[in-house]
């Protein structure tokens, strides 16, 4: 199976719960999470830094978006590794960071919340993409890291553009 990383803005969005997603945009959403509980696995930390940004987002009982079953299937398949596989990532010594998130000048401003969707799919062994709905610092920042091997997976282009 192929294997994805899932920003929270995905799910978000997907709920129609982003201020700035058309309705095309949350419909891309929720297909793209369809189609992952279907055909994919879902990389998360194994120190739940990602599901406690989902718990936060989103609602655990798996209502009332169509995000929100999404993260209710993440955390009933989470001991399936078929389905939701958890990574080791390192927080750094002065806990602002993540070891896995590369050291590079032209990335000092990327979002420090994102970081650990970055760490996560760096130190896999399957070069996920991170699939992101409405968040445009993954456009701003995508050529950095490409630099390094992550790929973005835009699903809601038109919300990408350069400040």
């Amino acid at each position: 199976m192929t294997a994805v990383v899932v920003d929270t803005n995905v799910p978000v969005a997907a709920n129609g719960e982003s201020s700035h997603a058309s309705v095309q945009c949350g419909v891309a959403a929720e297909r793209r999470l369809r189609t992952i509980q279907t055909r994919e696995t879902v990389l998360v930390d194994e120190g739940w830094e990602i599901l406690r940004e989902y718990k936060r987002l989103c609602h655990p009982d798996g209502r009332p978006g169509a995000g929100d079953p999404f993260f209710k299937w993440v955390l009933t398949n989470r001991g399936n590794e078929t389905r939701v596989r958890l990574v080791p990532i390192h927080v750094t010594a002065d806990g602002a960071d993540f070891t896995e998130f590369p050291r590079d000048s032209t990335l000092t401003a990327f979002d420090r919340d994102d970081r650990k969707f970055v760490a996560v799919a760096l130190a896999s062994s399957d070069s996920p993409p991170i699939v992101n709905a409405t968040d445009t610092d993954w456009w701003l920042f995508r050529e950095a890291l490409a630099r390094h091997g992550v790929t973005v997976e835009f699903l809601c282009p038109d919300l990408m553009r350069e400040r």
